[in-house]
């Protein structure tokens, strides 16, 4: 169960964080396409030129920490789904109703 709550988590914290910072990140790809240069903007100064190939690039490596982040997360739910090693408890680790272990002050 709590591989499931934890895939869900990465997996929404993957689409928010995506969804907050992605569109800084998906100009460089129209930038270089459409126009062949790649600008910097900033609020308080004009526009300056860099290379379009450091700007792809950082996009990239945002995009690969959203994959792997997402990914991650979709791991941990098909684990917490099979789900098989909760159910694999020994029979002297058992406690509660049903288990070996039992309280000896019971016995009067």
């Amino acid at each position: 169960m709590r591989f499931i709550m934890i895939g869900i988590i990465l997996v929404f914290a993957g689409f928010l964080v995506l969804g907050i910072f992605g569109h800084d990140f998906q100009a460089a790809t129209l930038e270089s396409g459409e126009f062949g240069t790649c600008y910097e903007y900033f609020d308080d100064k004009p526009p300056v030129e860099i290379n379009c190939s450091f700007k792809i690039f950082e996009q990239t490596i945002f995009f690969g920490g959203i994959i792997g982040l997402i990914g991650i997360g979709i791991i941990s739910l098909i684990k917490g789904v099979k789900g098989d090693w909760d159910n694999n408890v020994k029979p002297e680790d058992m406690v509660g109703p049903g288990g070996r272990q039992t309280d000896d002050s019971d016995k009067d």
